[in-house]
């Protein structure tokens, strides 16, 4: 190990930076935000980093530097484009026994920035010695999206309460397995989920010894159109949490192997008048579940609340008292339509957009057709492949031209993405000659004419 990692309190200490550009501005935030007294010196300081430093309650010295500017200060950053003055400003500090860091010059460093994941009051460095900073900082980049900042709240919390679970518990282990549960458990879940009250509620039961007895839960999570990259942050920690998985036809396979691998599986897809599990069952498992003291995750494609019938679930759960959260998810319109290049809004072309499901529960089509053939509008489809030859004529004959630029997107947002591009009058054609199946999103409107100019994904295929 060529470094000890440590921790420097540094609040209302003075730290020196010698330099006045950019470089120390970007380190002088870093300090600022630890609460250090800043001094910079340098002939020239820069507006952004002298706001910063009177901000702070320090001080800006516009001279060159000079070795009575150490005097005081628990650490030097020396941070000029002048190779020997941060050389001279290195052997200054190190004479006097004062940590100091020249940016980009190891050699002269006695301790080092790491990169850093600030989810205070827990904090996270990692450091490459210095020796390959840009891969520290792309760890660094990974710990960022599966460390949610909710995370310095738990840590708030475990804070508050923990002179009084010391009291309760004077052995270390016991005190270690306390917090294991609480880190581990409903309580964490609670603050995770931005319920701190709820959760300083449940610590306090816990070290009074009134804690309920543990339920299970449900969480209700939008696993978005198919690219795993979409996944909310908290939908993949909810993923890697729950003891068994109910999952829809529509969730990818890329998504769901990012489940904990423990879990159970089981598959509650729908087709057209092919449901694996009626709804009822559906909701009844989830209760059934949870009663069981089981963390259950309800996996459904899209965002649960748009057309996947999430709001029957959470309605049968809050009858039966089962505790849930919801997690939203990039809905199949906004996800298709980007990866697509078409943009479901713009300026020129449509100020509003509606998504439709295209049969109802009784599978028909009866849609207020009038309103969906109204000018500078985009329609979006769900559900809408077999019933696509009565929607193309209905809006056709309620006024919309057969004209009108219309898209298939079929397997949105994966690899196996296919774009079909045509017009009312034809989509139907469109549909028999290049076997479009389900998943398939349909639509109908004038920005579908941008796609040329704006598709980006690779994966598209377009068919004029």
């Amino acid at each position: 190990m060529d470094y000890l990692p440590l921790f420097h309190n540094l609040r209302g200490s003075r730290v020196l930076v010698v330099g006045g550009g950019e470089i120390a501005l970007r380190k002088s935030r870093l300090l600022a935000d630890a609460g250090a007294l800043l001094r910079v010196v340098a002939p020239e300081i820069e507006v952004q980093l002298r706001e910063l430093v009177q901000n702070s309650g320090g001080e800006c010295v516009l001279r060159g530097y000079a070795e009575a500017d150490l005097e005081g200060c628990v650490l030097i950053i020396a941070a000029t484009d002048d190779p020997l003055l941060n050389a001279q400003v290195s052997r200054d500090a190190q004479q006097r026994c004062v940590p100091v860091n020249v940016v980009d010059a190891p050699a002269l460093c006695s301790v080092i920035f790491p990169a850093i994941v600030d989810r205070s009051p827990l904090v996270i460095a990692v450091s490459s010695g210095g020796d390959a900073p840009v891969l520290a900082r792309l760890i660094r980049a990974k710990l960022e999206t599966w460390i949610p900042s909710t995370y310095g709240q738990l840590a708030g919390l475990a804070a508050r309460f923990r002179t009084q679970v010391k009291g309760l518990f004077p052995d270390v282990q016991q005190r270690r397995a306390f917090w294991e549960d609480v880190f581990q458990g409903p309580i964490a879940d609670r603050q995770l989920a931005g319920q701190g009250a709820e959760a300083e509620h449940l610590l306090l039961a816990k070290i009074n010894g009134t804690a309920p007895v543990a339920t299970g839960e449900v969480y209700l999570v939008g696993a978005g159109p198919g690219d795993p990259d979409l996944l909310t942050f908290r939908a993949l920690r909810l993923m890697q949490q729950a003891d068994v998985v109910l999952y829809d036809r529509l969730v990818a396979p890329a998504i769901l192997e990012l489940c904990r691998r423990d879990a159970d599986r089981v598959y509650v897809g729908k087709r057209r008048a092919e449901h694996a599990v009626p709804q009822e069952q559906i909701n009844q498992q989830l209760v059934d579940l949870a009663r069981q003291g089981k963390r259950v995750l309800r996996l459904k494609g899209g965002d649960p609340f748009i057309f996947g019938r999430g709001g029957e679930e959470i309605e049968e759960l809050a009858a039966q008292g089962i505790p849930f959260q919801v997690v939203p998810g990039i809905t199949a319109a906004s996800g298709c339509a980007a990866y697509a290049g078409i943009p479901l809004t713009h300026r020129d072309y449509a100020q509003s957009v509606r998504f439709i499901t295209g049969h109802l529960k009784d599978g028909t089509s009866d849609l207020p057709w009038s309103d969906l053939v109204a000018p500078a509008q985009t329609l979006v489809f769900y559900m809408g492949l077999i019933g696509l030859p009565i929607i193309c004529n209905e809006l056709i004959k309620h006024g919309r031209s057969a004209d009108t630029p219309a898209a298939l997107i079929q397997q949105g947002t994966t690899s196996n993405q296919r774009v079909f591009t045509g017009t009312l009058g034809n989509l139907p054609q469109l549909v028999a000659e290049h076997k479009v199946h389900a998943p398939t999103l349909v639509i109908v409107g004038e920005v579908v004419q941008l796609r040329e100019k704006l598709k980006w994904f690779e994966g598209a295929q377009s068919q004029i």
